[in-house]
């Protein structure tokens, strides 16, 4: 028995009620068990008119205007409930979604409190620019169902705007600061805008040129580009500030195999391995090492956990094809098959290998 048709239930028990008005009660409850929300409706005014200090009667009432999203009828049938009986926590929960879908936020959530409904808070903190809250409540909901599109995109939408909110104060607040100079060169390379990316960085890292994370950053602007000795010398201070840093390490490597240093990019991408295990662009680009390398077992191992990994990808399609080029090449010619065989599944469905 759901919530709603329990209070339905209790609400033609109540000795309240006169006889005309549990008669309305009655048909009103016989009408909502049959999906007949109209009539249900009806059925509860009559009983508000018949008796109007019936609380049950509003807030039944209320409950099926909900049903019927039609949220003025609701919120004022909600409203005269609590006004026969303000501690009724039912009448403040649907009071408080009523508003919410009204656009009435802010005065929706101190309905929504009282009975900590957690996933409608979220979005009303949202709507009133508390983003803290709306992620505090959003996180808890979310670990009631994990997997809920609503919830994952409302918590997105709400760790996005205070990441906006904390960035707007940050410059406003600090405009020639080194974080300010990485958060606009952080603006432009999502914007693609490289040169002036590249500028914002320079000058961050010309006042902390040991802040971790910079010259990671300034790599990628330079690797986007395919200015490869740059990114190296910018992926190698990093990796020599935070030698744990298994990304540093990674791209590091990448930046040599684009080079076509072999021996020192293998070197390096094994140690992102150790450093960080079963990382699959890792583990692409230290198969594509190895393989230069004629070094075979780790070719093939490394590839392998590529494709174990990834499924159905774009990533596990180029292993698949890189893989099947490596048993070409070993004259293993029924597993250089079944690979190209894979490839040629995922390629039909995830286009073809980006191009390195």
């Amino acid at each position: 028995m759901t919530a709603t048709i329990f209070v339905l239930w209790l609400a033609f028990q109540t000795p309240a009620a006169s006889p005309e008005g549990a008669q309305h009660m009655q048909a009103g409850v016989d009408a909502h068990k049959q999906g007949h929300f109209d009539v249900a409706a009806a059925e509860f005014r009559k009983a508000t008119e018949s008796d109007p200090n019936l609380v049950e009667a509003f807030l039944d009432l209320g409950e099926v205007e909900m049903e019927l999203r039609d949220y003025p009828a609701a919120t004022k049938a909600l409203n005269r409930a609590l006004e026969l009986n303000p501690e009724l926590d039912p009448a403040h929960l649907q009071l408080g979604y009523a508003l919410l879908a009204e656009g009435y936020a802010e005065q929706a959530i101190p309905h929504l409190e009282r009975v900590h409904a957690a996933e409608a808070l979220g979005i009303a903190y949202i709507e009133t620019g508390h983003y803290q809250q709306a992620i505090a409540n959003l996180s808890a909901a979310l670990a009631q169902r994990p997997d809920d599109p609503d919830l994952l995109y409302y918590l997105g939408r709400a760790s996005g705007l205070l990441s906006k909110q904390s960035i707007d104060t940050l410059l406003a607040a600090h405009p020639d600061s080194a974080r300010s100079h990485q958060a606009m060169a952080e603006n432009y390379y999502v914007l693609r805008q490289m040169p002036q990316a590249e500028k914002e960085y320079a000058s961050a890292l010309q006042q902390r040129p040991d802040l971790p994370g910079l010259h990671l950053e300034l790599g990628q602007v330079y690797a986007n580009s395919a200015q490869w000795p740059k990114a190296e010398e910018a992926f190698r201070t990093e990796a020599k500030l935070q030698p744990g840093n298994a990304e540093a390490a990674y791209r590091l490597g990448d930046a040599l195999l684009q080079q076509g240093k072999i021996p020192d990019a293998l070197s390096e991408l094994k140690r992102a391995d150790a450093l960080q295990p079963d990382m699959p662009e890792t583990l692409y680009s230290l198969g594509k090492a190895a393989s230069l390398a004629g070094d075979a077992s780790t070719t093939e191992h490394a590839l392998l956990k590529v494709v174990d990994l990834e499924k159905n990808t774009s990533l596990a399609a180029q292993a698949h094809f890189a893989l099947a080029a490596f048993y070409r090449k070993q004259g293993q010619l029924a597993k250089a098959r079944h690979e190209m065989e894979e490839f040629q599944k995922l390629q039909s469905t995830i286009g073809p290998p980006r191009s390195e």
